[in-house]
């Protein structure tokens, strides 16, 4: 199986979001049972509607027909990022600054690869995460998954 990476992707599919007046935040592509899975996270001002997630899938379905960018079967899924929003880009590491998150990293980094604390920004490609009072530097790419912890 052959697939663009997810910045090509995003490339791809981003003018047929924003045609339709949403944001393309993220993309996901993973193992799904026997299949895979392409998950498409859309927002726009005031909210994602069912309506935007059909209108977008129905644009981006067409898309990918054409471009036939993946090789092989996939699902495909769009949502709105949700409660529990997925951080993909640099610039999102900057907006969501004070927000809790959870973050984990592709290979240990001192021996852990799990980190929750208070965002503190981005500083020389580097994500400053607060940890029990203390302050931790990510290096960006070395993130594989970071999502915001929902206020209780």
């Amino acid at each position: 199986m052959t697939w663009r990476s997810n910045e090509q992707l995003s490339q791809l599919l981003q003018p047929a979001v924003n045609m339709l007046g949403c944001e393309l935040v993220g993309i996901e592509y993973f193992p799904s049972g026997n299949r895979y899975t392409l998950r498409l996270y859309i927002d726009k001002e005031g909210g994602i509607t069912v309506d935007d997630c059909e209108s977008v899938s129905r644009q981006v379905s067409s898309v990918l027909e054409v471009e036939d960018p993946i090789k092989g079967h996939f699902t495909l899924e769009v949502s709105s990022p949700g409660l529990d929003r997925p951080l993909f880009t640099a610039e999102h590491f900057m907006r969501f600054n004070g927000n809790r998150v959870k973050l984990r990293t592709i290979a240990p980094l001192d021996g852990r690869r799990n980190f929750q604390g208070v965002l503190r920004g981005l500083q020389d490609g580097q994500v400053r995460l607060e940890v029990d009072g203390e302050q931790i530097l990510l290096p960006l790419e070395d993130i594989e998954k970071a999502r915001i912890v929902p206020e209780t």
